[in-house]
């Protein structure tokens, strides 16, 4: 048991405690602090050294050593750029090249957000944010359907509690609007707000069900959490912008985030993204954490800054340096511009294939099609039918998709060709779109 907190960690507590990053810290968030060790030590010998015998790597002629195997695989890198150690919050020209490009993104966005930590991964970013301000036995408000991992990280990592509110409506008359469901988010957030604490994570594109809100809904949760902020809760709103810039139709097409950055002094608002989805490098692990807050001066963003550091350095040390340098090559260039626009437009032409699918086939009575309109998926509603067993029965068939719980079958249209190629006795190409609803819709009818 900690008895006596380093005095690092003291100090920046003292730079956060009147500001609501200080309220919402956890026991472990408090305790967090960069060292002024190996790696504070090594960048300030690399300003002024001309002999540096720091940081744990072998060089020779003034560079890393590296075999000559790796170096004919990565050409495009140096070897300092594909075996070095990044620094403990990310390259710096990836991490400014990120933050101009998300303004760019996001015009609502102020300039005045902390720079963006790199972290390896979303995943770790959403469990590096929980560690800093998620106690055992607090609760995490989200959406119901949720990405599994949020109970692991939030419930088994954390010992908190992730309290999914119900996304949609369900059960009511057929004449309810389609779309968030306002009455279960005002109320779980009212309800949080009596406590004096309100944290809640929002997944736009929304994974599984490929929802992001209109206009008019994200005025309304921006609406609720202020209000929230305004009766004296301090309120941690954080953005899982994983399927960010996938918007197809009548959505936002910014980060929820920029209504949040600048909102209120009571509200911390937190967006985790980065190239896995956006820039199609799924396996390359690498993310962002950027912290915004109406009342934060650069003081407060160093020192928040600074517990990520520790966060990051107590757990991976740092994260993966050719991915950063990687990434960065695709961000300056002009042909991945171009090819993201193709991408994109397939993306697109694949989710208007599944919504011609929903509309052309009565769809099942035990079966209900959640709204969706941006993303890599949508989702079914099981009504009297178990989501599990649809699943299994579909895998008879050849055609995989994912069960959340009894309830939710989550299909990913992104990773279904449009078009497959004639088979051999001549009979005309049917889209895998087409074959994977039929299949749903034939299994659903049969179980209901």
């Amino acid at each position: 048991m900690v008895t006596d907190m380093n005095p690092l960690a003291v100090e920046l507590n003292t730079v956060l405690e009147n500001s609501v990053a200080g309220r919402l810290l956890s026991s472990l968030g408090r305790r967090l602090y960069f060292p002024r060790g190996i790696i504070a030590q090594a960048a300030e010998a690399k300003k002024t050294a001309s002999i540096n015998a720091t940081l744990g790597m072998a060089y020779q002629s003034g560079k890393p050593l590296i075999f000559s195997a790796l170096a004919e695989k990565l050409p495009a890198l140096t070897a300092a750029e594909a075996v070095n150690y990044a620094p403990t919050a990310g390259v710096e020209d990836f991490r400014r090249g990120w933050k101009e490009a998300m303004l760019r993104k996001n015009p609502s966005i102020p300039r005045s957000v902390s720079m963006p930590a790199v972290v390896p991964g979303i995943t770790a970013g959403i469990s590096f944010v929980a560690d800093l301000f998620l106690d055992e036995g607090q609760t995490m408000l989200g959406p119901a359907p949720a990405w599994d991992n949020y109970s692991l990280i939030f419930n088994e990592r954390r010992g908190a509690v992730y309290q999914g509110i119900p996304l949609f409506s369900g059960g009511e008359a057929e004449s309810a609007p389609a779309g968030l469901n306002r009455t279960a988010l005002r109320e779980a957030v009212q309800n949080a707000a009596r406590s004096g604490t309100v944290r809640i994570i929002f997944n736009f594109p929304h994974n599984p069900s490929g929802y992001t809100p209109t206009p008019g809904e994200a005025d309304f949760l921006a609406a609720e959490l202020r209000q929230a902020a305004e009766s004296g809760a301090a309120v941690l709103a954080v953005f899982d912008d994983a399927y960010f810039g996938f918007f197809y139709e009548d959505s936002i097409k910014e980060s929820l985030f920029g209504r949040f950055a600048g909102l209120h002094k009571n509200i911390l608002a937190v967006k985790i993204d980065g190239p896995t989805k956006e820039d199609y490098v799924w396996g390359l692990r690498t993310a962002f954490v950027t912290f915004g807050c109406a009342a934060f001066d650069p003081a407060i963003y160093e020192a928040l800054e600074k517990k990520m550091m520790g966060q990051i350095r107590s757990a991976v040390s740092c994260s993966n340096t050719p991915a950063q340098h990687l990434t960065l090559q695709l961000m300056n260039d002009k042909q991945s511009e171009v090819e993201r626009i193709e991408y994109f437009s397939l993306l697109k032409n694949r989710y208007l294939e599944v919504k011609k699918c929903i509309a052309a086939q009565a769809c099942p009575a035990v079966l209900e099609a959640l709204p969706f309109n941006s993303g890599y998926f949508m989702a079914f509603r099981c009504k009297g039918i178990s989501a599990e067993v649809l699943r299994r029965e579909l895998l008879k068939k050849g055609i995989g998709t994912i069960a959340l719980g009894e309830d939710f079958l989550r299909i990913t249209f992104a990773s279904l060709e449009h078009l497959r190629v004639p088979n051999k006795s001549g009979a005309p190409a049917e889209s895998e779109i087409s074959l994977v609803y039929k299949a749903i819709y034939e299994c659903a009818s049969a179980l209901g």
